[in-house]
């Protein structure tokens, strides 16, 4: 029964329902179905149990020093580093933001922080240099996606809390995939523009020009490296380094370059709270909806139905797998959909003979690709509010780079060592 759920779910997410609110009334409903009613008495122990977990914490504390971060003037100093280490490349300016996206992925960890930071100054700059507008606003959107790759990630954080998977080990395993999508979309971006004549840089830069942006953002650079340094170095923990986050962008902030304000930091905190209040609420439902799920026998179900298409070969339950979520993706809620899915593919996924951090990543990878397809992409939303355009004209710019980003996932699922080498080296993975 409990496999008919999910068609309930997606009825009330279509009829307009709130995620948390659809995941709860769904649980509700499947609780009812099962004669199972005294469970719902249990309902509020379990939300909690969703939420008291220690790793979990590195969320809020990410995003938080991320919104500091955003605050602190750092965005520019970004992107004329950018700009000198590529922008001579025809198309420079959209090289310069796949880039920028790549070092603000190491800060925020979240795709709508980073074309929110990114996009007001980028889209109008390659306007005025002879770029479509529709081309940069799809670009812009496409290269947020990285965000949520390249460590630290607030989903990876989540996923890792939620399957008991090292954080630490996402974190690494995400590090080559993260990479292998930006240099997926700088490709991309160079035919394009070659065959469109978009502009480049005139002169190459000097060594002193390099070497003065490359200084100039060095304090935001240095940013990732603690964090990831200390968490793979084993000196602390995720939460811990999102901490040390916060506190190193208060420095950044008040002692650095000394543009951040009391009132900054008040704003940074109601953004932090707002955002928090919306994940952790979908978290808390969403073990709810698990904790159904595996009462029921769920992913055991879900199990026989992959195996029924994909029998005994492992490259075709892949396959299923990922054009699964491709769709999920394009539906649903990042986050509800990995706290939902996840707890249901892993186990089949492991069965198979998939490493449990290669799925993991595999599976983050996927869902964030749904950020900039249609109908309900994120990031699309994020980029017709900056650009001012209809969400059509977007959409007719974007498939280039959706196009990438699939072929970059399906090369990441077939050569497992493509994302577990990293995690290899460092004892995350076997």
């Amino acid at each position: 029964m409990g496999v008919w759920l999910l068609p309930i779910l997606l009825l009330l997410l279509v009829l307009g329902m709130p995620i948390s609110f659809a995941m709860g009334v769904t649980a509700i409903i499947g609780f009812i179905l099962l004669d199972k009613l005294a469970f719902i008495s249990v309902i509020p122990q379990t939300m909690f149990a969703g939420l008291n977990s220690f790793p979990i914490l590195a969320m809020p504390f990410f995003i938080l020093a991320g919104e500091i971060m955003n605050r602190t003037g750092i965005t520019e100093r970004l992107l004329r580093m950018a700009d000198v280490l590529v922008g001579w490349l025809r198309g420079g300016l959209g090289h310069v933001d796949v880039l920028a996206s790549v070092i603000f992925a190491g800060i925020t960890g979240s795709a709508v922080a980073d074309e929110s930071a990114l996009g007001p100054i980028l889209i109008p700059a390659m306007v005025e240099s002879g770029y479509h507008k529709s081309y940069a606003a799809a670009l812009v959107a496409a290269a947020a996606v990285i965000g949520p790759i390249i460590p630290p990630s607030i989903i990876m954080v989540i996923y890792g809390a939620l399957m008991n998977v090292s954080i630490a080990g996402m974190f690494a395993a995400g590090i080559v995939p993260g990479l292998l999508i930006a240099a997926g979309l700088m490709i991309m971006n160079y035919f394009i523009s070659r065959k469109r004549n978009y502009p480049k840089r005139d002169t190459m830069p000097t060594f002193r020009e390099a070497a003065t942006s490359v200084m100039g953002a060095m304090t935001a650079l240095l940013m990732p490296l603690i964090i990831l340094g200390g968490i793979l170095g084993g000196i602390f923990t995720p939460t811990e380094s999102a901490a040390i986050a916060v506190l190193y962008s208060l420095i950044v902030g008040f002692a650095v370059f000394r543009t951040l304000t009391v009132a900054e930091v008040y704003h940074a905190l109601v953004a932090t709270f707002r955002l928090c209040g919306v994940i952790l609420i979908i978290v808390s439902v969403g073990s709810v909806l698990s904790w159904l799920f595996a009462i029921d026998h769920v992913p055991e179900q879900l199990a026989k139905v992959f195996t029924a298409l994909g029998g005994n070969n492992k490259y075709l339950i892949i396959l299923i797998l990922n054009i699964f979520l491709i769709i999920v993706g394009m539906f649903m809620d990042i986050t509800a959909a990995l706290i939902i899915l996840a707890p249901i593919l892993a186990p089949l996924a492991t069965e198979v003979g998939m490493d449990p951090l290669h799925f993991g990543v595999m599976m983050c990878i996927n869902l964030n690709i749904g950020l900039i397809t249609p109908p309900v992409g994120a990031c699309l939303f994020v980029a017709t509010s900056i650009s001012k355009l209809r969400y059509e004209e977007v959409i007719r710019e974007v498939w280039p780079f959706i196009l990438v980003e699939v072929g970059v996932l399906f090369l990441l699922a077939y050569i497992p060592p493509l994302t577990l080498y990293v995690p290899h080296l460092l004892g995350f993975a076997r």
